[in-house]
């Protein structure tokens, strides 16, 4: 709205009226000037106006105050009532300017409400945003580590599979090596073909000696670096194939050769076969004088047999042997069940091959073997060639595996003993280790090693009338095949396998066992043998060989365990002994004999019996 103002006119009109009222207004003015209305309601261009026309029209109050005292005040009262709405008008416009004002204030509230709502709505989008991006990272890191838990699973699976198929690996090493052991023995007895014209079994012998180093070597190395690769069974593999087909050659050039032979002088073979057994006969009849005489000792008091407590012991062994044999018979002569036969399979491998296994290593190896071994004949399952087994498979298993185990010691004393001497002590330790915590195992050993080896009681059998030639042979421990006996130089390495084994076994203690009682059959079993031995008549070769396979073995702990009573012995071997050994011994036998008189005289020379090659030392169970 526009400002209200004064007519143009006013001016003159209040100059009139005020000049014409003037005189009046004077004495009323000085006389009452409390009447006169406030001037603080009046506007300022209400006063310039007054103002200005008193100036102007002073001459006019003074000629009419009468005449326009009535008309000012008429006039004062507009001019207060022009006042009072110009001061509604001026009330309306603030309330309208504070309406303007707080209706301006609730917009920029509005704008600004709107705004926050706004920069609120955009937070909410960015925190949700924020959380849609975090969702995302949390979903990519959880696949991150999924995919890094299962490369983690991935990664020890292949490792369990790698151990396994290097453990897998393993076995099958052992088993070739067993089948090349096997295949190797095979070679020996077929020495006694050695003088057949034109051929030479000792190249055979020495490449297959060749070979079961070569596979034992292959062995050793990967047990020291692990498990073996595919490249060692393959290496492996090719040593059985060469061993088989060294086996093939040898037995068909042994064929052909024997063949020639026979068709030539089959005749003059047989005539010498006789002439052989005629000769140990008489060998092993040597004491039989004695015995024509009623039993009676020969004038130097020495016996022509074993002391009567010692066969009894020597028959309660061989008839526990026969108990045990009948009490698996079940197993051994099952021919239909093939399940039957399949446990008597896997039990017969799981008994043998740990035992076909012992060597030269490292005593942890050799730790492991006696627990596989322990476990089996503690009813516990094992694995054996990729099959797990368990002597509860068949109420007959564990007499079976008794009886297997025991069977197997000897075999490896005749065989693996025999060719490597050293390989005594680390076989003795663990059947040692067995025997005492199973003594059957033992029982049945000794009643295996005495009927390979009677000499070993000691006991030297006597030809019975009605026995044939060929069964006597082997009552003494000849190998007899078709009728032919086995050479005395085999015959004697064969035997001095077996005493070296026992004599190995009476001194060792398996070292991780409680050793609270006394060896199941210590060094007293050895001095009750060695006693017995030069309290009967010696035999030529056989005597003196095996007495120099035991004290070579067993003599230092001997020497320690009984000091002065063992050099007093030793004394009586070189005095009374050896003369005796020395009047019935061929010129052609002399090469043990001679040998036992140079370590016995070296012995005595030095009061010191050296310890033996290959004993267990400390640092062996350490490696």
């Amino acid at each position: 709205m526009s400002p209200l103002v004064l007519s143009p006119y006013s001016g003159w009109v209040l100059d009139r009226v005020v000049g014409r009222s003037a005189p009046e207004a004077l004495p009323s003015r000085s006389s009452t000037p409390k009447e006169s209305p406030p001037l603080t309601n009046r506007s300022p261009s209400l006063e310039k106006i007054t103002s200005a026309s008193c100036r102007g029209s002073s001459p006019l109050l003074s000629t009419e105050p009468s005449e326009t005292k009535e008309g000012l005040r008429q006039r004062q009262e507009q001019q207060e009532q022009m006042v009072r709405a110009v001061y509604d008008l001026a009330s309306e416009q603030l309330k309208r300017f504070d309406e303007l004002k707080e209706l301006k204030q609730h917009q920029e509230f509005q704008d600004l409400q709107e705004v926050m709502e706004k920069s609120s709505k955009e937070a909410q989008g960015q925190q949700e945003k924020l959380k849609e991006e975090h969702r995302h990272r949390a979903k990519i890191l959880n696949l991150k580590l999924r995919e890094a838990e299962q490369q983690r699973q991935r990664q020890e699976e292949l490792e369990r599979l790698r151990k396994e198929e290097g453990q897998e690996r393993l076995r099958r090493l052992y088993s070739i090596q067993e089948e090349v052991l096997q295949l190797n023995q095979q070679i020996d007895p077929n020495y006694r073909h050695k003088d057949l014209p034109r051929i030479d079994l000792s190249v055979y012998s020495n490449r297959g000696n060749q070979i079961c180093g070569l596979v034992s070597g292959l062995i050793r190395t990967t047990s020291e670096r692990g498990f073996p690769t595919q490249v060692d069974v393959a290496n492996t593999e090719r040593a059985l194939q060469e061993m088989r087909g060294l086996i093939s050659s040898m037995q068909q050039e042994i064929a052909a050769a024997v063949e020639e032979k026979r068709r030539r002088d089959e005749e003059e073979e047989r005539q010498k076969q006789k002439e052989l057994l005629k000769k140990e006969q008489v060998k092993a009849q040597t004491p039989a004088p004695a015995q024509q005489s009623g039993g009676k000792q020969q004038k130097e008091g020495l016996q022509v047999k074993a002391e009567e407590s010692t066969m009894q012991w020597y028959q309660q062994l061989q008839d526990a042997a026969e108990q045990c044999v009948a009490s698996f018979s079940g197993i051994s002569n099952c021919k239909d069940n093939n399940e039957v036969k399949k446990i008597k399979t896997d039990l017969q491998k799981a008994a043998t091959i740990p035992v076909s296994q012992i060597s030269r290593i490292a005593g942890s190896q050799l730790r492991e073997i006696f627990d596989k071994i322990n476990n089996l004949l503690s009813g516990k399952s094992v694995v054996s060639g990729g099959r797990t087994v368990s002597v509860t498979q068949h109420p007959q298993g564990l007499d079976f595996v008794y009886y297997k185990l025991a069977e197997k010691f000897v075999n490896q004393g005749e065989e693996e003993v025999a060719s490597h001497h050293d390989a005594a002590f680390p076989i003795a330790v663990v059947a040692s280790g067995i025997w005492e915590i199973h003594p059957r195992v033992g029982d049945l050993f000794l009643a295996h090693l005495h009927k390979k080896c009677p000499y070993s009681v000691p006991f030297y059998p006597a030809l019975k009338e009605g026995t044939s030639m060929e069964e006597y042979q082997r009552m003494l421990g000849y190998q007899v095949k078709d009728s032919k006996v086995e050479e005395q130089d085999h015959f004697l390495k064969r035997m001095s396998g077996l005493i070296r084994l026992y004599a190995a076994i009476i001194q060792l203690r398996w070292p991780y066992g409680n050793k609270q009682g006394p060896h199941p059959h210590g060094l007293n079993y050895g001095w009750r043998w060695l006693a017995q031995m030069l309290n009967m008549e010696p035999l030529a070769d056989v005597t003196a060989t095996l007495l120099l396979d035991f004290l070579e073995v067993c003599g230092n702990a001997l020497m320690k365990q009984y000091q002065v009573q063992f050099w007093k012995m030793m004394l009586l071997i070189r005095e009374d002994y050896i003369p005796r050994i020395e009047a019935i011994t061929s010129s052609g036998q002399m090469g043990s004999l001679m040998r036992f008189k140079q370590f016995l005289e070296k012995c005595l020379q030095q009061k010191e019996i050296p310890l033996p090659k290959g004993s267990l030392q400390p640092s062996f169970w350490r490696s």
